[in-house]
């Protein structure tokens, strides 16, 4: 069977650009974990099957209510460390805790980093009278120092600890303060439960000054505490309102004595709000954030501001003021170059955009374009016919892993995956990236692959699956299928089952109630709602008819189309009447919200790497952003060194 499976694996690696190719998984396996999944007690596979362990343990879980202590205990000792293995401890563990059965609970223990299952541990031994155990100092340290909400199953060993005064008044704020850094109002109401009335009515007053901050902490004492909570106060408030909290400020320090780390850091966060909102105010608030406050996103903001006023001079004077190594980014290096030239210095300009032009990535692509240029890539491709590969493609958990994902089995796939990882090398993890990425698991290059020389392994990194649809449905719907691809991979990563906390779905992350205005408005038969997005094929079609739609709507503008589809109409037509007019880059970069403007500038870039992909060469990005799609033209060179 394994050596079967590495055969297998070997022969789906081969990833051209129209390559599909997967590692099949029977249906007896199909089969068997469906059945298993039903209760069934013994797994219709041999032993020696690479998934026998999980199918036994889905048996197990799906009977854990009825199952004895001897068959769990013989599955736990022959599965002990696996991931099959854990990952039925912590059910059994939960079910064990659930009953009340401590006995049981502490005979199959064994130190897990859940807290809600190692707080079920420390009310185990409460429950039987195994006092030997540091137990209590273990929960308590977890409550002291834990700013956010706790598992449910920690509040009897808390409840416990109070009833014995083990919970002084003295710990009660030291959470409260955690819960105050973590910015937790809620979390310090219940860490101060059980205080004296008078200072649970303090403590109560100061969680309510952390939602929504006025004068009345003029009145606290003087303490390190009040000073902490109005600073806590008045840079939330100042998110929302920095107007008034920049009102509230002077009185504030004078009554509560902030000292002038608190007074930088609202001034910190006044300055950030009302530059990040365009306010009027912006450039006298930004000097009055003392030197010892500034940070890259500040600097950064300074440089948008005076953009989005068309103050070029002083979008240069706050660039020259970054940090050496924060304006060494390629995105600094551009704008750098592009208030020089707005400002008339197109000899300086020129180094600029020379250095900016070696990066591949969106603003290094501008600037080789400005200085006609081949783009900047060097990429790199792994051997797959390597002993390595074959090494890596032999692990039993990186096989396990890859069938499971095959199978649908996201959590269980993950588990057994970073089983396999922890014991490669680099190498080896670059080849396991590889064969997840031949059976379709392409979201493993995104997030397994590290370091400025991995990030060259562009073929694993960029996948480019189901191109024969993207083409047929960008040409019908007149678009690039370069960026077609591009979307979808900062979407989904090419995952169809793909599903966003918003419930965009599948391939393009379409929502459903979008879907299916298009869908009807296409008139597509079989579309059956939501469901159906997660087909590759209606996705893309309904997907890039939504693109035409919008290119349609904003005049053909890629970079202004980008914006909507991540942040939607509203926020964009309130970008376009503010700076309707700006050149595509600057516009881009004066986007209000992070997510969009990095996604915008993401998928262009993207777009170059596709065009890659798909023709080895690239439509030049600045046409690519104003609609103007011809033939590619723009070539690709990896920059000398030095």
């Amino acid at each position: 069977m394994k050596n079967a499976l590495v055969l297998l694996l070997l022969g789906a690696l081969p990833m051209l650009a129209s390559a599909q190719s997967t590692l099949s998984v029977d249906q007896a396996t199909r089969d068997a974990l469906q059945a298993a999944e039903r209760g069934q007690v013994t797994p219709a596979l041999p032993a020696s099957h690479p998934l026998f362990a999980w199918m036994e343990m889905a048996a197990l879980r799906q009977r854990i209510d009825s199952l004895t202590p001897a068959s769990v205990q013989s599955f736990l000792r022959r599965n002990a460390g696996s991931p099959a293995g854990e990952t039925f401890r912590d059910a059994w563990l939960a079910q064990l805790a659930k009953r009340g059965d401590w006995n049981g609970f502490l005979q199959a223990w064994q130190p897990r980093q859940d807290n809600a299952l190692r707080c079920a541990y420390w009310q185990a031994l409460a429950a039987t009278g195994q006092q030997a155990e540091p137990w209590q100092q273990q929960a308590l340290q977890l409550w002291r120092h834990s700013g956010t909400s706790l598992p449910a199953q920690c509040d009897p060993v808390f409840e416990q600890l109070d009833k014995t005064g083990g919970i002084s008044d003295e710990l009660r704020w030291a959470r409260f303060d955690a819960a105050l850094a973590a910015g937790q109002p809620a979390v310090m109401r219940r860490a101060v439960r059980g205080l004296p009335a008078e200072q649970l009515a303090l403590a109560n007053r100061y969680a309510s000054y952390v939602q929504a901050a006025d004068a009345s902490a003029s009145q606290w004492p003087k303490t390190p505490r009040s000073r902490a909570v109005a600073t806590a106060g008045l840079s939330a408030l100042a998110r929302s309102n920095p107007d008034a909290a920049q009102a509230l400020l002077p009185a504030l320090t004078t009554a509560l004595q902030l000292d002038a780390h608190q007074q930088g850091q609202v001034k910190y966060q006044i300055a950030l709000w009302t530059v990040a909102s365009y306010l009027p105010d912006s450039a006298q608030r930004l000097a009055a954030v003392p030197a010892a406050a500034w940070d890259e996103r500040l600097h950064e903001w300074q440089v948008r501001e005076a953009m989005a006023r068309s103050d070029w001079p002083g979008a240069l004077a706050a660039l020259q003021a970054m940090p050496a190594t924060q304006r060494e980014d390629a995105r600094w290096q551009w704008f750098t170059a592009r208030m020089l030239e707005k400002t008339g210095r197109q000899s300086a300009a020129q180094v600029w955009l020379q250095r900016a032009a070696r990066s591949p990535s969106f603003h290094g692509y501008l600037a080789a374009d400005r200085l006609n240029r081949p783009y900047a890539l060097c990429p790199l491709e792994l051997d797959a016919d390597s002993a390595v590969r074959t090494e890596v493609a032999g692990n039993l958990a990186l096989q396990r892993a890859l069938m499971l994902h095959q199978l649908d089995r996201p959590g269980w796939a993950a588990r057994e995956w970073a089983h396999a990882l922890a014991g490669f090398n680099d190498t080896q993890r670059q080849h396991a990236v590889a064969l997840a990425s031949g059976v379709g698991w392409y979201d493993r290059a995104v997030f397994a692959l590290k370091g400025e020389q991995e990030m060259r392994l562009y073929s694993l990194r960029f996948p480019l699956h189901h191109d024969a649809d993207i083409r047929r449905h960008a040409a019908a719907n007149e678009l690039d299928p370069a960026w077609v691809a591009a979307e979808i991979r900062a979407e989904s990563t090419f995952n169809p089952k793909a599903r966003s906390p918003a419930n965009a779905l599948g391939l393009m992350q379409v929502i459903p109630s979008t879907g299916q205005a298009v869908a009807n408005r296409l008139g597509l038969d079989g579309y059956r709602g939501a469901e159906s997005l997660y087909d590759p094929e209606t996705n893309i079609t309904i997907g890039t008819a939504y693109l035409r739609e919008l290119k349609q709507k904003y005049d053909n503008k890629p970079y202004v189309v980008l914006a909507a589809y991540n942040a939607g109409p509203t926020p964009t037509a309130r970008w376009l009447a503010q700076r309707g007019d700006f050149d595509p880059d600057i516009w881009i970069e004066t986007i209000s919200y992070k997510e969009t403007r990095d996604y915008v500038a993401r998928v262009l870039a993207f777009s170059v790497i596709y065009d890659w992909r798909l023709n080895g060469k690239a439509v030049p990005l600045a046409d690519r952003m104003q609609g103007r799609l011809g033939q590619p033209s723009r070539r690709f060179a990896c920059p000398a060194a030095g």
